[in-house]
């Protein structure tokens, strides 16, 4: 039982794959089946660690970006992406997949190509409430496609869409833990606040966190994951922010958060700051209570439909970027906090829409294709 998943490199795509890579484990071991032999397929490795740990098998073939407008490096990546095919094709005929799943991005097209071209079963999943290009090329011919948000079933074949809702890893399924407080150093009795800009952080959040963060830091404490690229900045500029020096201890700059550091922050945040990526859906299965600021330029502007169909379908709070300012992020953390039947109404809201099952649902789907296909 051979298994190939591809996808862009990244985390909003390579951790949902490592979702399902543990769901076909704990599937194939539930039901006596053989180990399946999974391979990840794309133009970059983000953690072997975490392949490694998942038993994921990783193969590199690069791609040139899919640009939508003019540009010089259009040429070269057109090449790229045609070598990048032909590798594609070279690497999937070795492995010859029962199935296929894609989460998309411009790394995928090469495997996906191939696939189509060997009659290799494909089974899709879209993050967003607008499905990228590659998505949306590749859904023509899916056998499946799991979608994230059900507004974006409208860009696909009726009979073959399924809400799934997004996969998420075993490790930060549920939040919290004995002793989280501990563990991060906060106090058990005053509120807390938790920061998440993306791995790569988001300057904009960050400024407007630091312009309020005297006047946050009298009410609450504050975890804030700043990103990589951003904490020395963050560091420097807080000596100048803070007069006060006694409240650097209720705040927490941190350039990343692993696996377990998010979990225990997340079982003791009363309200996060978020973009909306795909780690909003993370965020609704812990079922906190979120203040949304996305992305004002992005593909197919598909982080602010995320960001205002995840409100629609939780409660939760969208501020645009345009209209982010440290007033106005003050007000809604006060409002919110303030308001405890409304944060019970979100909590409960973001949790069925959760849909914790995703990654054993799509699993299970694969299985079934793999059982049915006669090569």
């Amino acid at each position: 039982m051979k298994v190939v998943l591809t996808g862009g490199g990244t985390g909003g795509h390579f951790y949902p794959l490592v979702a399902v890579a543990q769901a076909l484990h704990d599937e194939a071991h539930r039901n006596h089946y053989i180990e399946p032999e999974i391979h990840y397929i794309s133009d970059k490795n983000p953690d072997a660690g975490i392949l490694f740990d998942n038993k994921m098998i990783f193969h590199k073939v690069g791609t040139g970006k899919m640009r939508i407008y003019f540009s010089p490096l259009n040429i070269i990546d057109w090449i790229r992406t045609f070598l990048g095919t032909i590798k594609g094709f070279f690497v999937l005929f070795k492995i010859y997949p029962d199935v296929v799943f894609s989460k998309g991005g411009y790394a995928a097209f090469p495997t996906l190509f191939a696939a189509r071209i060997l009659g290799i079963p494909i089974i899709i999943h879209d993050s967003d409430s607008i499905p990228g290009r590659v998505n949306r090329w590749s859904g023509k011919f899916a056998k499946k496609v799991a979608l994230t948000y059900p507004e974006a079933s409208r860009f696909f074949k009726e009979e073959k869409v399924a809400w799934t809702g997004n996969p998420i890893r075993q490790q930060i399924l549920q939040a919290g833990g004995d002793g989280a407080h501990e563990f991060l150093g906060l106090k058990d009795y005053i509120p807390t606040i938790l920061v998440l800009g993306g791995s790569q952080g988001a300057e904009v959040i960050n400024e407007a966190v630091l312009e309020i963060l005297p006047e946050l830091l009298e009410k609450f404490q504050v975890v804030h994951q700043t990103g990589e690229s951003n904490i020395d900045k963050t560091n420097a500029l807080l000596d100048v922010v803070l007069s006060n020096k006694s409240l650097k201890t209720y705040y927490q700059p941190r350039p990343y958060l692993n696996d377990l550091e998010t979990k225990m922050a997340a079982g003791v945040a009363d309200i996060v700051i978020t973009r909306a990526g795909s780690t909003l859906l993370e965020i609704a299965q812990w079922g906190i209570p979120a203040i949304v600021v996305p992305i004002t330029k992005s593909h197919g502007d598909h982080q602010r439909q995320n960001a205002f169909n995840y409100a629609h379908n939780t409660g939760s709070v969208v501020i645009e970027e345009n209209n982010l300012t440290s007033s106005v992020l003050m007000e809604e953390i006060e409002r919110l906090f303030d308001n405890k039947k409304e944060r019970e109404i979100i909590k409960k809201r973001s949790q069925e829409f959760a849909r914790p099952q995703a990654a054993h649902m799509i699993a299970d789907e694969i299985m079934k294709i793999i059982a049915t296909h006669d090569k």
